[in-house]
């Protein structure tokens, strides 16, 4: 059963069910299988080093060790910030309601790289109350130490929760541009004044 997300906006508490929005669900999706020469269906599997130990799919996983190779488990690990400082813990989106405060523009938005879309079975009246805004929250599934940009938007009067990533761009401007054009006129400029017609 899925979950819902709790919702304050504006004085007013709204619930909601966030259903994920996959492209396989609206395009459609192919599949290849591997047949063997009886038409049997092949499985992936792994060797070993050597390539004499066959491997079953769930057959490896993940350690970690310390610096003295030592096994470590995990729930003796913390998080800290990269300053050595313990991190904070971020509770989990769906233990508390999410408090709708901040707006953010277009242009804010775009700046994200928008990586899992869920559409809101919510109620109308929540939608109506974000209207044309986009809200955005910090968003996190389970109680962890980091949480994603979440925005909530309405389009086609239904409402959507996007979550997405920060994206940074590096930009020439244009003043920039113009200046190395000018450098290289400038360049031109002294060489055509090197010549002498005089002389020809």
């Amino acid at each position: 059963m899925a979950r819902s997300l709790s919702f304050k906006l504006k004085n007013a508490e709204y619930s909601a069910t966030p259903v994920k929005v996959e492209r396989s669900k609206l395009y459609g999706w192919t599949a290849l299988k591997a047949l063997d020469d009886s038409g049997r269906e092949c499985k992936i599997v792994s060797m070993d080093e050597n390539g004499s130990i066959i491997i079953p799919k769930g057959g490896t996983g993940i350690g970690i060790l310390s610096p003295e190779r030592e096994w470590v488990e995990r729930s003796s690990l913390k998080a800290v910030k990269p300053d050595g400082s313990d991190a904070e813990m971020i509770a989990s989106s769906y233990s508390t309601p999410v408090e709708l405060v901040n707006t953010v523009d277009a242009d804010t938005f775009l700046d994200h790289k928008i990586t899992a879309v869920y559409q809101l079975d919510a109620a109308e009246d929540f939608i109506v109350a974000i209207g044309n805004d986009i809200y955005s929250f910090t968003y996190s599934f389970s109680n962890s130490y980091k949480g994603e940009p979440a925005f909530i938007m309405t389009a086609a009067n239904a409402l959507f929760m996007l979550l997405g990533q920060k994206t940074e761009f590096n930009f020439l401007s244009l003043a920039q541009a113009e200046s190395i054009d000018d450098e290289n006129n400038d360049d031109e400029e002294e060489d055509s004044d090197d010549l002498d017609f005089s002389m020809m």
